[in-house]
C-alpha cells in the first residue's frame, strides 16, 4: 500500500522498498551533477527564510508525508527511511551514476569461494556523532539482534533470514556466515546503529528513536529534533567521513495540501518541491513558465498499482479483516483489472507523464523489466471482463447490478490516500467503468491508510513501492514470510499473499549469483503474480519535481545524467546540495536565508513508495 524504498525504499501506501545491484567492490564514488550557477535569492524572499540564529545555512524540505517511525527497525515510509539514510551508514551504497555497489560502512567485501562466507573491512574514519569509533561490532550487533528479536526484524528482518552467525573479530573485520549463498551480500538495506546507545533499548517492537536527542548516528547528518506531523531537524555531521555537507542544517517540514507547497516554492518559502510523490501535471505545467523555477523530470522507479485483498491471514493460520470473498475468485480479480485502461489513466491522469504498467520492476530498471507475452496480457477488454465474471457466477440482474448466488451485489470498497490526487482521479475512472459492468465503487480515501490495511479492513487499495535497484526487498513482501506471526502482530507483508510457487521463486532468486540467470527468475516472479492478479501495475509515474535556481547551485540526481532527487537509493542529493551563494565549501559561513523545500509523495510508492511492516505508517509513501 505505499507509495517504498522501504528504504530509499520506499512504499507510498502503507509501506515501502530496497534496492542494489550485485558488484563487485569498488572505489568510493563522489558525485556533484547538474550544477546551475544563479543569482543570490531577493531580500523577500530572504525575510522569509529559515535562520536558526546563529548564522547557519538552512535546508528545509516540504515533505507530503508523515513519519512513521525513526527507529531504523520499523521505519518503513519513504520519509522515514529517507531519514534514517541521513542518519546511519550502511555497509554499502549505491553509486549516484549507475547504482553499482560503492563502500560505505564497508570499504570492501569478498567472499569465500563457495559463497557462504562474506568478509567486510569496516573503515576506520567512522566515528558515532557522541565521539566513540564505528566498528564492526556495531554491525554484528546490528545484525544479531534482527536475528534474534522479532521486533528488531519487523523493517529488514528479510535481508537476515538466511544468515547463519555473524561475528566481528576484530574492530575492522565483519564476518557474515549464510545458510546459503544470497545474492543481496552488496544490497544489504540495513541501517547499522551504534551497539552502545541501542543495547539498552527494551521493546524494539515500541522504541520509536524519538525522545532523546540530539540522536546518535555516523551518516551525513544528526537528528537534532522532531514533532510528529510537523517537521524533523538535523544537523550537518562535520566529521562524516565523506565530507560534510554544505548546508548547515537539514529540515524535513510536513505539507499537508500540496498546492500550499507549491504556492510556498513560488514565494521562496521553500525551494524545492517533488509532491506526493509527484507534481500533478497541472502543477508541474504552472511552474514550467515562472522566473528562477526549474522543473526535474525523470524516469521513475516507482510503480501505481491497485492491490486486492486475498483474504488476510497471519502465518499461525488465522483469518482477519473484513475483504470481499468474491476476489478471492481469479476470474474476478482477472475481470476487474481487464476493465481497467491504462491507456487512459497515463493520458488523462497522469498526461503522459508515466509509463503504463505491466510488471513489478519498473522499465528504469530494465535487467529486470518484465512484460506479459500478447497471449499472456491482460488487455482492456470491458466485454470479456464481463464474460468472466458470468462465469465466476456473478450475473447481471434486473436492475443491472452482478449478484452471486447468494444475491449479494458486488460493492467494493477502494482504499485510497486523501494526500494522492491521483487516486482519486483513478478512482473515478474505476466507478465509472466497474460501474458498467454493473459493479458498485466506493472511494474510502482517509489520511491514515496504515490501519485498515493491516487490519486487512478493505476489499482493494490504491499500492505503490519505490523500486530499488536490487528488487530483492519488493519481492519479499509478498512471500508467505512476510505475513504478520499472528493478527496482533506486524509483518513486512504489502497484500497478504501467500503463494507456494511464488516463494519457490523468491528462494531461487535470492541464492543466483548470475545476473542474467537471475534476473530470468525474477521476471518469473513477475509473470507469476501477474497472473494471480491479486496486484494491477497501472503506471510507472515519472519523477517530476521543482527547485528554485535562485536558492539552489547545485544538486544530484539519480541517475545522475537523468533522474530524480527526492527519495534516492542513498543520500546524494541533500548530502550534495550547495547554496546558490555558496562558493563550494562545507560548513559555516555567513547565513543567506536560503530555504531548501521538498514535497515528498506517497504512495507507495509514496504515492507509490510503501512497507506495511510497520504498526505507525499512516499514508506510507514508501509503500507507495
Amino acid at each position: 500500500m505505499n507509495t517504498q524504498d522501504q528504504h530509499g525504499r520506499g512504499r507510498t501506501g502503507p509501506r515501502p522498498r530496497r534496492t542494489r545491484l550485485l558488484a563487485a567492490a569498488g572505489a568510493a564514488a563522489l558525485l556533484l551533477a547538474s550544477g546551475l550557477a544563479t543569482p543570490a535569492a531577493s531580500a523577500a524572499q530572504q525575510a522569509g527564510a529559515a535562520e536558526d540564529g546563529h548564522g547557519d545555512k538552512v535546508l528545509t524540505v516540504a515533505v507530503a508525508q508523515s513519519v512513521d517511525s525513526l527507529s531504523p527497525f520499523l521505519a518503513v515510509r519513504l520519509l522515514s527511511t529517507s531519514v534514517g539514510r541521513l542518519m546511519y551508514e550502511y555497509l554499502t551504497n549505491y553509486d549516484p551514476k549507475d547504482a553499482h555497489a560503492v563502500p560505505g560502512l564497508a570499504t570492501k567485501w569478498e567472499s569465500s569461494p563457495d559463497k557462504l562466507t562474506w568478509t567486510y573491512t569496516i573503515r576506520t574514519d567512522s566515528k558515532w556523532s557522541d565521539g566513540q569509533q564505528a566498528t564492526a561490532e556495531d554491525a554484528a550487533w546490528t545484525f544479531n539482534k534482527m536475528m534474534t528479536d522479532q521486533g528488531a526484524a519487523t523493517a529488514n528482518g528479510s535481508f537476515v533470514g538466511n544468515f547463519a552467525q555473524v561475528t566481528a573479530p576484530s574492530p575492522t573485520k565483519l564476518v557474515i556466515r549464510l545458510k546459503k549463498p544470497q545474492a543481496t551480500m552488496t544490497a544489504l538495506d540495513v541501517p547499522i546503529v551504534p551497539k552502545h546507545v541501542w543495547e539498552k533499548v527494551q521493546d524494539f517492537s515500541k522504541f520509536n528513536n524519538d525522545k532523546s536527542f540530539p540522536i546518535v548516528g555516523n551518516g551525513p547528518f544528526v537528528l537534532t529534533d522532531y514533532k510528529p506531523d510537523s517537521y524533523v531537524k538535523l544537523k550537518a555531521n562535520k566529521d562524516f567521513w565523506r565530507g560534510a555537507p554544505k548546508f548547515d542544517e537539514l529540515v524535513f517540514r510536513y505539507y499537508k495540501d500540496q498546492d500550499a507547497a507549491v504556492a510556498a516554492l513560488r514565494k521562496g518559502e521553500v525551494s524545492f518541491v517533488a509532491g506526493s510523490p509527484s507534481l500533478t501535471p497541472a502543477q508541474a505545467a504552472s511552474l514550467k513558465g515562472d522566473k528562477d523555477i526549474h522543473v526535474n523530470e525523470g524516469p521513475g522507479r516507482r510503480f501505481y498499482a491497485l492491490a486486492t485483498n486475498p483474504g488476510a491471514q497471519a502465518k499461525d493460520g488465522t483469518k482477519f479483516g473484513d475483504g470481499d470473498p468474491s476476489l478471492r475468485d481469479e476470474r474476478v480479480r482477472h475481470a476487474l483489472f481487464m476493465a481497467v485502461d491504462r491507456k487512459t489513466i497515463v493520458d488523462k491522469v497522469f498526461q503522459g507523464h508515466a509509463v503504463e504498467g505491466q510488471g513489478y520492476v519498473p522499465p528504469r530498471f530494465p535487467s529486470y523489466y518484465w512484460q506479459p507475452s500478447a497471449g499472456q496480457e491482460l488487455a482492456y477488454d470491458p466485454v470479456k471482463a464481463g464474460q468472466l465474471l458470468d462465469q465466476a457466477g456473478y450475473k447481471k440482474n434486473a436492475d443491472g447490478k452482478r449478484v452471486g448466488k447468494d444475491g449479494k451485489p458486488l460493492d467494493y470498497r477502494v482504499l485510497c490516500h486523501a494526500t494522492d490526487p491521483n487516486d482519486k482521479a483513478v478512482g473515478k475512472y474505476l466507478q465509472e467503468w466497474w460501474g458498467k459492468l454493473g459493479i458498485g465503487v466506493s472511494l474510502d480515501c482517509l489520511d491514515n491508510v496504515t490501519d485498515p490495511w493491516l487490519a486487512g479492513k478493505y476489499d482493494l487499495a490504491f499500492d505503490g513501492w519505490s523500486v530499488n535497484p536490487d528488487p530483492d526487498f519488493v519481492l519479499s513482501i509478498h512471500t508467505c514470510a512476510a505475513r504478520p506471526q499472528t493478527p496482533k502482530d506486524t509483518g513486512a507483508t504489502d497484500n497478504f499473499i501467500c503463494d507456494k510457487t511464488y516463494d519457490q521463486l523468491y528462494a531461487q532468486q535470492l541464492a543466483e549469483y548470475d545476473p542474467a540467470k537471475r534476473a530470468d527468475i525474477v521476471k518469473r516472479m513477475e509473470s507469476r503474480l501477474y497472473d494471480l492478479g491479486y496486484m494491477n501495475v497501472m503506471a510507472y509515474p515519472n519523477a517530476v519535481e521543482a527547485y528554485r535556481t535562485d536558492q539552489i547551485k547545485s544538486i544530484t540526481t539519480m541517475p545522475s545524467a537523468a533522474g530524480n532527487i527526492y527519495g534516492q537509493d542513498g543520500y546524494w542529493s541533500w548530502w550534495s546540495a550547495v547554496p546558490a551563494d555558496s562558493d563550494g565549501s562545507s560548513g559555516g559561513g555567513t547565513s543567506t536565508g536560503v530555504v531548501i523545500g521538498i514535497v515528498a509523495g506517497v504512495v507507495v510508492l509514496g504515492g507509490l513508495a510503501v512497507l506495511f511492516a510497520v504498526r505507525r505508517r499512516a499514508t506510507a509513501e514508501d509503500r507507495e
